[in-house]
């Protein structure tokens, strides 16, 4: 049966990124078709859930970081479907009046999203696509939070490698770039094959069958997107190697993330 939380028109019979992704972490949003794609996944990644789990620490230290640098709003593009430690609880935490606005284009993280944000005044989500950078950025919940003369920070966490080099992704963030304030961040991380290629290229072949293919990119093209911002130590690395809070966040082979994450500063 069709649970009653699920928003007309949701494809049961694709799995999405963001509902594996929500498998991964523990959550209960997600369907069979999904849980089935995460175990196929598991089989040739078999880390995948602390890859997921280790990519939200990532997220956590980058958002806590922009907080240190003074910033009090946050743009989190491709939120996902909320679990614990999202970028609202950790900035709203430190300063209730932070003001975040999460996009996604995926319904069940939006809808999810709306039901447990209905008494924040200070956070809301949008349902857009990343690449469509006017319907992010000029959407009504956009321009009610978010004060575009003062910096932002935007989280592009376990995004892009979900968008095709047809959609031209160095020129999507440049477009976000050109429109934020001086002062602005960016939090980034992206899915590599640098150093275990086989088991991430079998993780690509199983997502093409999402609603989500992966596109891999080397560290120097994940760099290469970012070169309009200012990159803050410790530059483009694996994301346990990215300012680690304790040993804990430490792995002594960070390239089994397989992520890269980084963070970059509009001068």
């Amino acid at each position: 049966m069709r649970p009653d939380w699920i928003p007309e028109g949701v494809d049961l019979e694709r799995p999405s990124a963001a509902r594996c992704y929500d498998f991964y972490l523990g959550g209960a949003h997600n369907f069979a078709v999904d849980r089935e794609l995460g175990r196929k996944v598991m089989e040739v990644v078999p880390n995948v859930q602390e890859v997921a789990v280790n990519n939200r620490a990532f997220l956590r230290r980058a958002v806590r970081y922009c907080l240190d640098q003074g910033v009090r709003q946050f743009l989190d593009i491709g939120s996902g479907i909320p679990t614990a430690g999202n970028v609202h609880e950790i900035a709203q935490a430190v300063d209730p009046g932070t003001r975040v606005v999460y996009v996604d284009n995926e319904p069940v993280a939006v809808a999810h999203s709306r039901s447990i944000l209905g008494d924040n005044e200070h956070a809301t989500i949008v349902q857009a696509d990343l690449v469509d950078v006017e319907d992010v950025l000029d959407a009504p919940e956009t321009q009610r939070l978010l004060d575009f003369s003062q910096p932002i920070a935007v989280m592009m966490v376990a995004l892009v490698h979900f968008v095709p080099d047809d959609n031209k992704p160095r020129e999507v963030i440049r477009h976000y770039y050109d429109r934020l304030p001086a002062g602005s961040y960016l939090g980034f991380s992206h899915v590599t094959g640098d150093h275990y290629p086989e088991g991430v290229q079998g993780l690509v072949e199983l997502y093409e069958s999402s609603t989500n293919p992966v596109t891999l990119r080397t560290r120097d093209e994940v760099a290469g997107m970012l070169d309009d911002f200012e990159i803050v130590e410790p530059g483009v690395v694996y994301v346990p190697d990215w300012r680690p809070d304790t040993e804990d966040d430490v792995w002594e082979n960070p390239e089994r993330s397989i992520v890269y994450g980084a963070v970059g500063r509009k001068v």
